[in-house]
Formats: structure tokens, C-alpha cells, sequence
């Protein structure tokens, strides 16, 4: 089979991204999404749910994480293309389905730089000056903690014009402090106060497989593991993105699942008995609005909380900053497929699409009033994130399908079989977020597709160039996989308004078969291989080398 070949794009010099990011700058891209506000509160959200079994659900979240990041690494070298993840089932389905999974890659973006600005001022309550930003009771944000948090977000938008390699040097910079202070941590606690009896403290798992699957995405183990997908965001801006995407993407996900499977170890080993006298469910001691620096008061390493509470300012805001730069491009992305205004794609001088930077602050100030805390976007994020993972394993076994002879710089051994097992899991992961969870998911895909939809059809009557085909045949599957997700978790036993009428275990083996069919069904129906060649618009300039 013939290599796909490059259709027109609607790109001009004017809306050109510049390649000046190295291997380096990619690997700290992603770790630097991953190592963020959910090293600081996730391994204390997840054993209040899970006791001591919470290992477990980082096991599974990081086995799950590391399935889908292997189907990523092959899609992120043979289309290395800016805003990827939006981009690769726009190829293999069409505009229907490309429009829906690029309105759920943006949604994700837009939506995590707000929750690290609230880990911000969560934390910050630990010095006076913060007094007045969060209310006391729920830790949502007050009025002046609402101007506030709009102020760090203009903050993280305003490095963002600075360009890109002071951004990938800058993000660099701070990964590697963002890195290190989680790695001491470990040590230190392991070296200080270490209690193995902790883990049979109340039971190992005092609530059940519940439990554990329900940490998994409700409590900050997914939503912590977030982030590989940085580097396939930022493969417009790469030097060498066939050879270095892969390696990015793999060595992130690594990185990242070490670190946060023993920070959980070392928390629980160092709990201390005063502050389970309850059981886990009610773990309490001072200073845990801020988990590892109150722990670390409690067990006499004042001196170390201290550095814990500068970090808590450094690896959120890293994380922002790199969210804030991904929701750019990936607006640029979509843009590029038709699904908005040519001009969203419009760069400065500096190669910056600040279109995209003005739309990711606007979205992320509205963000803070339907989910004014940390603990109130988790789940949000978690469940729209892995529904973007989703489109990769699908995307994935159309182009293995259509092209199995097209060079691939990184080849998953096994693609076939891993691809729908990475689908299924990302399947339950959004089931696990719970139905009070995912009728507002349900809620913002609505909107999404009156905003992408609307000016889709608007292209296409006035004819406009680039307008997108909503191929809604090779789409079929979307309407029934979402409403079936929907009906499952609406019956199922996560979340609150859930029924219970689906009981646990069979409702994994429902939402498998239901994921295992859909996913065949999308390969079936998934668009000829002259159709997809079409869709495929960025492969002659990535192969030039830049643009």
C-alpha cells in the first residue's frame, strides 16, 4: 500500500509554528504534565478511598496509562503533527468523529491549567498571606481567591509569548526541580519514618475492589499520571519529532509511574498512628489540606515541609504553563481540520499561536465557577482526558489496517492485540469517574458540538476553504459507544445518582464487550484508504523538515 499523500493545508507562512524543541525539551514536556498538583494531593485522596490497597490502584492506573502511551508513541512518530491527539481520528473517521475527539483533546487542555492554579492557592493556605483565597469549609475559591487564580493563569499565558524554545528551556528548567523535590521526598521518608505495619493497618483494603477501582479515577491516580501526550501536542515545534516523539512519550510515562507508585508507599509507611485511629476513610492530622508538607510537620521535618510548600507553588505552575501552551495548539490543530476560523491558526512573530493562548485563559477563567476546588475537577478531567486517549487505539487499528507496509520510526509489537485492550481500558477508567462525573462530561460535549458543529456547517454552505466533511458513516459508532457509556455508569455502581442496578464485575464485563464491539466496529466502517490520504495534510512539510 502506498504512503498516505499529502492533501492541501490551509496553513500559510504567517501561520507557521517554528521547530526548536529537542529530545529533551519534548521528555521534560511530559514529565512535566505528569509531575504536577497530583504528586502533591493524589497519594492522600486515594488511600482515604482505597486504605492501603491504594498501591494497587496505582499499579493498575499506571499499567492502563502505559498501554494507551505504547499506541501514542507509534501515531506520535508516523503523524508527528502539532495538536496530534486531536488530529489522529480526523484521519481514520472523518469530521464527525475527528470534530468530537478534538472537542475532547481541548476540553481536557483548557480545563487542567485552572486545577494547578487551585493546587496553587490550596497549598498557599499554609502562609498568612493566602488567608481569605479558599473558604475554610469545601476549599472553593472566595472572590479574591477568584481574582487571584484568573491572575496566575494571565501569568502562565503571558510566558507563552515569550516563545517557544524560552518555553521548552524554561519548562526544562523547572522539571528538573519539579522532579528531584518528589524523588527526596521519597528517600527521606523511607529513611525517617517507615511503619510496615501501617499496610495492615485496618485491613489492607478496608473497602473492597470498590475501593481501589474507584481511587483509581476519582481520587487523582489517573488524573496524576496524565500528561504524556505533551510531546505528540508540541510535535509541530520539534526537530527531529519521528525519532524523538516515541522516545518522549515512553520515557515520560516511566518516569512518572516510578515516582508516584512509591510516593504512595512512603505516605502510607509514614502515616502515624494518632492519624488512623478512625481508619483510612478518616485520616486526619495538621496541616493536611497540604498531605506531604502537614505530614512531614507531623513527623519533625519542619525544615523539609518548608521546601515541600515552595514546590507546591513550582510544580503546579509548571504544569499550567505546559497545559496552557498544549491548549494553543491544540486550538491550531483544529483549526487546521476546518472545525474553526482559519484564523485561530494565526502566529506572532515568535511563532505563537496566540489566538489559541487568549481562548486557553478565557476557558480556563470560566472553568473556576462550575469547579471552584481541586477535588471538584479531578474527576472531570480524569474522565474527558482518557476519552481523548480513546481515539488513539481507534485511529490506531484503522492505520494499521489501511497502511500496515507505511514506515513507522517506533513499531508496537502486538499492536493488534494491545490497541483494543488499551480502548477497554480507557473504557472503564471513564466509567469509574462516576455518573455525577459523566452527565456533565455529557453535558460539555453537547456544547462542544454546537460550537465545532455550528461553524463545521457554516464552512461547508459558504464553502470556505478547508471546509470539513462530516463523514458521519465512518462516524457511526461515536453516538452509540458515548450514550452506552452514559446508560452503563447511569446504572452502574460509581458516583453519586449511580442506581446500583449493574453490579460490580458485570458492569466490567458490559462496558468490555460494549468497547471490544464498538472498537471493530469503528475499524469496519472507518474511512477507505484514498479517503484518509486526504485527511492526512501536515506529512510534506513535517518531511521537509519545518516549516
Amino acid at each position: 500500500m502506498a504512503s498516505p499523500a499529502p492533501a492541501p493545508t490551509r496553513t500559510n507562512p504567517r501561520h507557521a509554528l517554528r521547530r526548536e524543541v529537542g529530545l529533551v525539551g519534548l521528555l521534560w514536556a511530559s514529565v512535566g504534565a505528569i509531575i504536577g498538583s497530583g504528586w502533591l494531593f493524589g497519594a492522600e485522596k486515594a488511600v482515604k478511598v482505597a486504605g492501603p490497597a491504594a498501591l494497587l490502584s496505582w499499579v493498575i492506573g499506571a499499567v492502563a496509562i502505559v498501554l494507551l502511551a505504547l499506541v501514542h508513541a507509534e501515531l506520535g512518530g508516523l503523524f508527528p503533527v502539532a495538536g496530534g491527539t486531536a488530529r489522529y481520528p480526523h484521519y481514520a473517521f472523518g469530521g464527525f468523529a475527528g470534530m468530537s475527539f478534538g472537542w475532547f483533546t481541548w476540553l481536557q487542555a483548557a480545563t487542567i491549567a485552572p486545577i494547578e492554579v487551585q493546587a496553587i492557592i490550596g497549598y498557599a493556605r499554609h502562609w498568612s498571606w493566602a488567608d481569605g483565597l479558599q473558604h475554610p469549609k469545601d476549599s472553593t475559591l472566595t472572590g479574591s481567591g477568584f481574582a487571584v487564580a484568573a491572575a496566575l493563569l494571565a501569568f502562565f499565558v503571558a510566558i507563552n509569548f515569550l516563545g517557544v524554545r524560552w518555553l521548552a528551556r524554561t519548562n526544562s528548567a523547572a522539571t528538573w526541580w519539579k522532579v528531584a523535590i518528589p524523588v527526596l521526598t521519597i528517600l527521606i521518608f523511607a529513611s525517617t519514618e517507615f511503619h510496615g505495619r501501617n499496610f495492615n493497618s485496618h485491613g489492607f483494603a478496608p473497602f473492597g475492589a470498590h475501593g481501589v477501582l474507584n481511587a483509581i479515577s476519582t481520587s487523582g491516580v489517573i488524573f496524576a499520571l496524565l500528561g504524556f501526550e505533551q510531546a505528540i501536542q508540541w510535535a509541530g515545534e520539534s526537530t527531529n519529532p519521528k525519532r524523538d516523539i516515541p522516545r518522549a512519550v515512553l520515557g515520560s510515562v516511566m518516569i512518572g509511574s516510578v515516582i508516584y507508585i512509591l510516593l504512595q508507599l512512603v505516605f502510607i509507611a509514614a502515616v502515624p498512628d494518632s492519624a488512623i485511629t478512625g481508619g483510612w476513610g478518616a485520616l486526619t492530622y495538621a496541616g493536611i489540606s497540604g498531605p506531604f508538607a502537614g505530614l512531614a510537620t507531623v513527623i519533625g521535618l519542619g525544615g523539609f515541609a518548608t521546601v515541600l510548600y515552595i514546590d507546591a507553588i513550582i510544580s503546579p505552575a509548571g504544569t499550567g504553563l505546559v497545559y496552557v501552551t498544549s491548549s494553543s495548539r491544540i486550538t491550531y490543530g483544529l483549526s487546521r481540520n476546518g472545525y474553526a476560523p482559519e484564523g485561530m491558526q494565526a502566529t506572532d512573530r515568535r511563532g505563537v499561536p496566540w489566538i489559541g493562548l487568549l481562548l486557553a485563559f478565557v476557558a480556563g477563567v470560566l472553568c473556576f465557577l462550575p469547579f471552584p476546588s481541586w477535588q471538584k475537577l479531578v474527576s472531570f478531567i480524569t474522565s474527558a482526558v482518557v476519552l481523548m486517549y480513546a481515539g488513539a487505539p481507534l485511529a490506531f487499528g484503522v492505520l494499521r489496517k489501511r497502511f500496515p507496509e507505511l514506515p513507522r520510526p517506533y513499531r508496537l509489537p502486538a499492536g493488534e492485540i494491545i490497541s483494543p485492550i488499551s480502548f477497554v481500558i480507557a473504557s472503564l477508567v471513564i466509567y469509574w469517574s462516576g455518573w455525577d462525573t459523566l452527565w456533565r462530561l455529557g453535558a460539555s460535549i453537547l456544547i462542544g458540538y454546537l460550537l465545532l458543529g455550528s461553524y463545521a456547517g457554516y464552512a461547508r454552505v459558504k464553502r470556505l476553504p478547508g471546509a470539513p466533511r462530516m463523514d458521519f458513516r465512518a462516524g457511526q459508532w461515536l453516538p452509540v459507544y458515548l450514550v452506552g457509556l452514559g446508560i452503563c455508569s447511569w446504572q452502574g455502581q460509581f458516583g453519586v445518582g449511580a442506581q446500583h442496578n449493574l453490579p460490580l464485575w458485570w458492569d466490567i464485563a458490559v462496558i468490555s464487550a460494549l468497547s471490544l464491539g464498538v472498537y471493530y466496529w469503528a475499524l469496519a466502517v472507518a474511512l477507505p484508504a484514498e479517503e484518509i490520504q486526504r485527511n492526512i495534510t501536515d506529512v510534506e512539510t513535517v518531511d521537509a523538515g519545518g516549516h
